[in-house]
C-alpha cells in the first residue's frame, strides 16, 4: 500500500517529531545531541527552513520548522535522519534503524497554535520530570528563545517576536505551567 503524501506548504511552520525505532534511545551521551544539532544547522541552511524551536529527547526529537519552500521540511528530516543514524551506526558499532518510521509531521496554522507548539516543545522535559525548570535542559531551544542566550541555530518566528516590548529584543519568556499536547501529539493506540 504506498504511502500517503503528507500535506507541506511552503512558507507555513510544521511541527516535526521524530520518535527512535521502538521509543529506544536515539542519543546516548552529550556529543550525539550536539552531532545531531550540527546536522539539524547545516541541513536547515541548505534547504532553507527556518528553525523555531526544538527539543531533543532521549529517545525522540521535537522540531517547529517553516521551510521556504513545499519540499524543504521533507529534505531537511530525510538528510537529518540518514546522517544521524549512520552517525550513531558508527560510533556505536551498531546497524539497523534507529528511526521508527517517517517523521510525524503537523502544519501549524494559526499564530496561537505556533505559540502553543513552542511552548510544549520546549516544556518537553519539564513534564518528562527531567528537569524542574526548561532552562536547565541543555538539548532545546528555551534559552535561545526565552532568554535571549545566543543560539545560532534558531530563528524566532515574528509572531513570537511581537510578544517583545521591543522588536529587536528578546521575546518575555513563555510560562512554565504545564499546556496541554497540541493535536500532533494526542495519544495513540
Amino acid at each position: 500500500m504506498p504511502r500517503h503524501a503528507r500535506l507541506m506548504l511552503a512558507r507555513v511552520p510544521v511541527h516535526v517529531i521524530q520518535r527512535g525505532h521502538n521509543r529506544a534511545a536515539c542519543f546516548f551521551e552529550a556529543a550525539d545531541y550536539g552531532r545531531y544539532l550540527d546536522h539539524l544547522q547545516i541541513l536547515a541552511a541548505r534547504f532553507e527552513c527556518a528553525v523555531h524551536a526544538y527539543c531533543l529527547m532521549t529517545n525522540h526529537v521535537h522540531l517547529l520548522l517553516t521551510p521556504a519552500t513545499k519540499a524543504g521540511c521533507a529534505l531537511v528530516m530525510k538528510h537529518l535522519a540518514q546522517a544521524y543514524a549512520q552517525y550513531v551506526n558508527r560510533r556505536y558499532r551498531r546497524s539497523g534503524t534507529l528511526w521508527e518510521g517517517r517523521f510525524r509531521s503537523c502544519l501549524v496554522d494559526s499564530e496561537g497554535y505556533l505559540l502553543a507548539c513552542s511552548r510544549y516543545i520546549e516544556l518537553n522535559p519539564v513534564r518528562a520530570g527531567m528537569v524542574r525548570h526548561p532552562r536547565d535542559y541543555p538539548w532545546s531551544s528555551y534559552r535561545g528563545n526565552a532568554e535571549g542566550r545566543a543560539d545560532g541555530r534558531i530563528t524566532p518566528h515574528e509572531c513570537y517576536r511581537a510578544l517583545a516590548r521591543d522588536p529587536a529584543a528578546p521575546a518575555r519568556p513563555i510560562s512554565v505551567a504545564t499546556p496541554r499536547k497540541p493535536a500532533s501529539e494526542a495519544p495513540t493506540t
